[in-house]
């Protein structure tokens, strides 16, 4: 007969082999858990009183059971198992919560805690589920530029060390990109690492682009499960650079001014509007129907006049792609004749043209001596006061920098013209001898005087202006003198003589020569006495036909008065005849 005590061993072992109670209520139970944090799974089982002692276990795939932990009830001491790939890593409480540090992928398992007493052993199953954050998602072997109109790889999106696998997308301006024949090609594969047997997604995209995706952003994201749910990371943004053929061309002339002039440089400037832009093209100019090749400038130095016309560009694969701009050159021709140093004789007659040749109209003005003239000048009969240097000027207004000028330096020449006057000083002690000289070039004057007489003042003369001048001397002759005035230029000598009586002799004065500048208040004077005299005969007319038009009206009045009378004097007759018939 066997003892009680060998029974009951007997039992535990049994039990602990094959037994598998599960206390009411408990069902199946996961822990989730982050890769690298702690697992913690409590045993969920009440702790019965007669309790001998806890233990943890995981089942292999087969089902087959592998001890991990221990913890007696009496001596409170804690086992754990000699099992390699938790050495150091378990950690079991007294209410028999197991943790296990630095969760890896392959604690991803079902364990089960197992309280275990002297006739039965309970168990609380616990499924652990471990779970891996990607990395974030990054586009590499990003394609240097895409091309329209062809299908060509943009990139791959990678997104590393994930558990379990995700999954990736790819976006166009936030916009999920989904597979289109021809247009989007998307390949997606993943790897997992033996060691770790953590994922490595990578997905490829192949895209057929437009020029509607410039400065679009390309992104992807990667989609995973983590201990909360689902969640979404996404890469950074990419922009790619579009190519595109050119359609259109344009011409530009630099630098940009508003009007061209003879002797610029202009540079013409051909762009296409395609990505890369061309490089070469073909310019034409006018009058040349073949093409010059050149970079996207081309340069023309000092144009003249017969630069102007159209000047086109075009692409070289593609001529009908072409633009053109019309250039004109603006130009100013200037003529004066005669011109330079001109000299002319006192009375000739010289005409002066100025001519203007222009791509526009041009503004002409006339200088003389650095003075605005009113009009250009005309000269029928040249004075002396003609002389100086003419100037015809002329520009366009619309072209900056665009003048032109001519100078003319006229000399009018004349012989000595002399004109003797004297005149007696009010005092009666002296005369004035005055000699009037007209030449150019400025002739000298010298005075001989026969005769005796004291000279109070030999010579006194006046500036020379306008070919004229005079020179004077104050004498006080005791007797009759005669004396000469000597007037002398390069084109002639001019002698002119005057007698002049004693002083005590009373004479006649002769009128000093009036000035240029008097002469014009002469003028200026009889201008002003003409107007007047005009101005009082327009009065007088006025004054007259106001007083014939009132005699006029008089008159008519006149006779309508004389005819009341007449009636009222033969109604009178009338009355005093029939009184006379009454008596």
């Amino acid at each position: 007969m066997e003892s009680k005590g060998a029974s009951s061993c007997r039992l535990l072992f049994c039990l602990l082999i094959s037994a598998t109670v599960l206390r009411p209520g408990l069902g199946w139970y996961t822990v989730n858990s982050a890769y690298g944090d702690t697992i913690i799974m409590p045993c969920r089982l009440d702790v019965p009183q007669n309790l001998m002692f806890g233990k943890w276990k995981y089942e292999k795939p087969d089902g087959s059971p592998v001890f991990i932990a221990f913890r007696s009830s009496t001596k409170k001491s804690v086992q754990y198992d000699d099992v390699p790939e938790y050495k150091d890593r378990l950690s079991l409480s007294e209410n028999y919560t197991l943790s296990i540090s630095n969760a890896r992928i392959s604690d991803e398992k079902r364990f089960v805690c197992m309280l275990v007493t002297e006739d039965n052993v309970f168990e609380a199953p616990t499924i652990v589920k471990v779970f891996k954050q990607p990395s974030k998602p990054e586009i590499v072997s990003k394609a240097l530029f895409l091309e329209t109109e062809q299908l060509k790889k943009l990139g791959d999106c990678i997104s590393e060390d994930s558990y379990p696998d995700g999954n990736i997308t790819w976006y166009r301006n936030g916009k999920v990109l989904h597979p289109l024949e021809g247009a989007v090609v998307i390949i997606f594969k993943k790897e997992m690492d033996p060691v770790t047997q953590l994922y490595t997604m990578t997905s490829t995209l192949e895209y057929k682009t437009t020029k509607a995706d410039i400065q679009m952003p390309f992104t992807c994201s990667v989609t995973y499960y983590g201990p909360s749910g689902q969640k979404t990371v996404h890469s950074e943004q990419a922009v790619f650079d579009i190519y595109y053929p050119t359609e259109q061309v344009t011409i530009q002339v630099l630098p940009p001014k508003t009007a061209i002039k003879e002797g610029d440089n202009i540079t013409l400037k051909c762009l296409g509007n395609g990505n890369p832009p061309p490089e070469e093209f073909l310019f034409y100019l006018p009058g040349q129907p073949e093409g010059i090749r050149s970079s996207n400038t081309y340069t023309l130095t000092d144009v003249r006049r017969n630069a102007t016309g159209d000047y086109k560009c075009s692409l070289i694969d593609k001529k009908s792609t072409i633009a053109s701009a019309a250039i004109t050159v603006h130009y100013l021709d200037l003529s004066l004749n005669p011109s330079g140093e001109v000299t002319r004789q006192i009375g000739d007659a010289l005409p002066v043209s100025c001519t203007i040749s222009a791509s526009r109209n041009a503004t002409v003005v006339w200088m003389k001596d650095n003075i605005r003239l009113r009009s250009s000048p005309s000269f029928s009969s040249l004075h002396y006061q003609d002389a100086g240097n003419y100037v015809c000027e002329t520009a366009l207004q619309e072209v900056e920098g665009l003048k032109k000028r001519e100078s003319l330096t006229l000399i009018v020449e004349g012989k000595p013209q002399i004109k003797m006057t004297k005149k007696t000083d009010p005092s009666g002690l002296s005369k004035t001898i005055i000699c009037h000289v007209e030449g150019f070039p400025k002739p000298a004057i010298q005075w001989t005087i026969t005769g005796s007489g004291s000279v109070i003042n030999q010579t006194e003369e006046s500036p020379y202006i306008n070919g004229r001048y005079y020179s004077k001397i104050i004498i006080s002759p005791e007797e009759n003198v005669t004396l000469t005035c000597t007037a002398e230029n390069q084109l002639e000598r001019t002698v002119n003589s005057l007698n002049v009586s004693a002083i005590s002799i009373p004479e006649h004065d002769e009128a000093d020569e009036i000035s240029d500048e008097n002469r014009e208040k002469v003028n200026d004077q009889a201008k002003l006495i003409v107007g007047i005299v005009v101005g009082l005969l327009l009065a007088a007319l006025v004054a007259g036909v106001v007083y014939w038009l009132y005699m006029k009206k008089s008159k008519t009045a006149s006779k309508h008065v004389n005819k009341d009378l007449g009636n009222m004097e033969e109604n009178k007759k009338l009355e005093e005849n029939n009184h006379k018939t009454e008596a």
